[in-house]
């Protein structure tokens, strides 16, 4: 009897298939659309050529995002990176700035493109760093280099530019009438596709993004092949920028902001697939196509016709009908998140190819396959330092703790402002001051403290912060509704976002760091949609009351306390201190004291042996996730009430400042561990942090944007002391390793 055998079908084509063929029909649909709603625009060439150019910058990025991500990792940072390329350059060449010529300004930009490639690619191999951490937090250091470097000014160099035409001809049109940054796309593109699908090269990626231990096993470098993939997504990113700056002859501070998220997006839509193994270089540039096309159809608009009474008379007047501000952000968000949903529930399980078998009568195509690495190690981190705080005894038991190193910064930083500037550090207003600047951070860091030990991660919290204070501050400022409407109804659209995060996160598969980066740009799109992108205020005084200090409070209620020291204190002190307080003290007891804190770091330690074990981690995620809207949302509404007024940029920058905070107050970047008293203390070194800089000494004190960039650097220093110190136990080693090389010296001279 002849042994039988299960054909598999054909081979995936390599460099494009049917999915690129889809995308050209959607992309023919899409424009066909445009061209309906708005002829005046779609309808010329020019808007096809410009569309086209638009979508070269996109396209050039995502040919490099298209390695890492089929790597199995991610860049959070090209946006950034596209940015501070673009800034170098015209602080280098402009006239006014430090005038140097063409040649010397590229040079140092693809050396400074080279580095920060290399710099993302040792800290998520070498040095082991989560890649969304790593890649997010370059991300905010860069866009703090680039407002710090511009001033937030413009700046351009058009005149200068008139001297080298060679270079800035390829931003401009050529002979044949189109742009020539679309045939550096084409040709970026063609190569790209070649690599990864013909070459050596793109086997490695694939074999790394499949699984790479596997990968490893067979000998490859996988180390160097992560490193590489960074390289080109930098390379790739610093070109694009060399040919905005050639095109547009200067440079704004809003370069790159948010072009991470399109190029991600664009690189999925593409095809290729977030769990990695998988993608194509000319599907990631027809998604970059998609995106930009969608992108303009909506910035855009369509024309329309108004009535306008002028002299007592009717008269019909052109217009057109754009979005409000933010809603091409969340627009944006939702393609993320809905893109990364396709992979997984249709493209894996081949839905299109098994719809059309099924007419024809045929067999289905066998899907992928859908789950995830043949090994999953155990995650638990930290158990040494555990080991050590229970076997100490005295001080000792107290330097074992995780949390000793952030309770001992908070004393030293203390202390430093007290030396520094005593006239101003030691008033006690000013100390409350400087406590109601920790109280919002610190109502947000509990919550993720949360999400980190049940070992996810949020990057909405700030964007949830602003999306809960614009719905309160809409309702009281525009609708005329009563506080307490104002307050449930924010609590009502933060919390809905946390939903929609544990939803995609626990329900959908998705990862956390993915449902919640595209619920940061939603919930920040949603928040300037809803004011307008115009700073609000004026509201009653009753709302105002959950910011104000506590003897405002009972001044209001017509209470008056006796003079003393109760009095002092209550004239200092804030509703939303006292708040924070309760808040805190309940979430830390119920953390470190209670089955659902164990399961939380149970399910952050192993999440197959807690589940094994009889723990819901998924009902232990959800809350977790749900707690984090929450405190943020809680944080929301009383910005609003301290402030008087809403800024959609309220909460800006604060997940960099929470993630941070709970690292270094102990918690473990991989899940597992985390105390709230920790993050407390992780929580006040931040703010002790950004007070120390803003401090005026001597008449200096050290701009805003730098701030923001040193508060990176302290995360990623965070996350190397968390994954070296505490985990790695690498001083221990270090010990142990000379103490065996001791007596070896000793017997060798003896």
């Amino acid at each position: 009897m002849a042994p039988t055998t299960t054909s598999l079908g054909r081979a995936p084509p390599q460099l494009v298939g049917g999915w690129e063929a889809g995308l050209l029909i959607f992309l023919a649909l899409l424009y066909l659309g445009g061209a309906l709603v708005n002829p005046a625009f779609f309808g010329s060439t020019e808007a096809l050529l410009a569309l086209l150019r638009d979508t070269s910058r996109v396209g050039i990025i995502a040919v490099g995002m298209t390695f890492v991500i089929a790597n199995k990792d991610l860049d959070l940072s090209v946006g950034s990176t596209y940015g501070l390329i673009a800034v170098a350059f015209a602080r280098l060449f402009a006239s006014d700035v430090l005038d140097f010529g063409v040649v010397e300004s590229v040079i140092f930009c693809l050396l400074l493109g080279t580095v920060i490639g290399l710099f993302n690619g040792i800290l998520v191999t070498i040095l082991r760093v989560p890649a969304f951490i790593a890649t997010l937090t370059v991300l905010f250091i860069g866009r703090g280099f680039v407002l710090a470097l511009t001033h937030g000014q413009a700046i351009y160099y058009s005149g200068k530019a008139k001297d080298y035409p060679l270079f800035f001809h390829l931003g401009e049109s050529n002979a044949l009438g189109f742009n020539n940054q679309i045939a550096i796309f084409l040709l970026v593109a063609v190569v790209g596709a070649y690599v990864l699908a013909k070459t050596r090269w793109g086997y490695e990626t694939f074999a790394t993004g499949g699984n790479e231990q596997a990968a490893a096993y067979a000998g490859m470098n996988t180390r160097w092949v992560r490193i590489r993939a960074y390289l080109l997504s930098s390379l790739c990113a610093t070109l694009s920028a060399l040919l905005a700056a050639a095109q547009d002859k200067g440079v704004t501070p809003l370069y790159g902001v948010s072009w991470e998220l399109t190029v991600i997006a664009s690189v999925v839509i593409g095809g290729a697939s977030i769990l990695g193994g998988r993608g194509r270089v000319f599907g990631s540039c027809l998604g970059a196509a998609v995106v930009v096309l969608i992108d303009k159809v909506l910035r855009e608009g369509w024309p329309i016709t108004r009535t306008v009474v002028i002299d007592g008379e009717n008269v019909a007047v052109g217009a057109r009908f754009t979005l409000p501000a933010g809603a091409v952000l969340v627009f944006l968000g939702l393609l993320l998140v809905t893109a990364v949903l396709i992979e997984p529930f249709l493209i894996r399980r081949q839905i299109a190819a098994r719809f059309w078998a099924w007419l024809r009568g045929r067999p289905p195509p066998p899907a992928y396959e859908t789950g995830g690495l043949a090994l999953e190690g155990v995650q638990t981190k930290g158990a040494m330092t555990g080991d050590m705080a229970l076997s100490a005894t005295g001080l000792g038991k107290f330097l074992a703790r995780r949390d000793a190193l952030a309770i001992i910064l908070t004393v030293v930083l203390w202390l430093t402002g007290l030396a520094l500037r005593p006239d101003y550090w030691w008033n006690l207003p000013n100390t409350f001051a400087i406590l109601l600047n920790y109280t919002e951070l610190a109502l947000i860091t509990v919550g993720l403290t949360y999400v980190i030990a049940a070992g996810d991660i949020d990057l909405s919290v700030g964007a949830v912060l602003a999306l809960a204070g614009s719905t309160a501050a809409y309702f009281l400022k525009v609708l005329g509704a009563d506080p307490l409407t104002a307050v449930a109804m924010g609590l009502l659209a933060g919390t809905a976002a946390g939903l929609v995060n544990a939803v995609v996160t626990v329900g959908f598969k998705l990862p956390a760091f993915i449902a919640t980066l595209g619920m940061f740009y939603i919930a920040r799109g949603l928040a300037a949609w809803f004011v307008a992108g115009q700073q609000l205020t004026g509201w009653p005084e009753g709302y105002n009351l959950l910011g104000r200090k506590l003897n405002d409070v009972l001044l209001h209620f017509d209470l008056s306390l006796p003079s003393g020291i109760i009095r002092s204190v209550a004239e200092v002190v804030s509703i939303q201190t006292i708040f924070m307080f309760f808040v805190a003290l309940l979430a830390g007891v119920v953390l470190a004291y209670t089955p659902f804190g164990l399961k939380v770091c149970a399910a952050g330690g192993n999440v197959r042996a807690a589940t094994y074990a009889g723990i819901n981690t998924n009902r232990v995620r959800f809350i977790s996730l749900m707690l984090a809207a929450l405190c943020a949302t809680m944080a929301g509404i009383i910005n609003v009430a301290y402030f008087r007024s809403f800024n959609p940029v309220a909460g800006q920058f604060r997940e960099l400042d929470a993630i941070a905070s709970v690292i270094i107050g102990g918690g473990s970047i991989f899940g597992g561990y985390g105390t709230v008293i920790g993050s407390l203390a992780g929580a006040a070194v931040i703010t002790l942090v950004r007070a120390l800089l803003q401090l005026n000494v001597q008449g200096f004190t050290m701009p805003q944007h730098w701030i923001n960039v040193f508060i990176g650097v302290i995360l990623i220093v965070a996350v190397l002391i968390d994954i070296w110190v505490r985990q790695a136990n690498l001083f221990a080693r270090l010990r142990a390793r000379f103490a065996t090389a001791a007596p070896t010296g000793e017997r060798i001279h003896g």
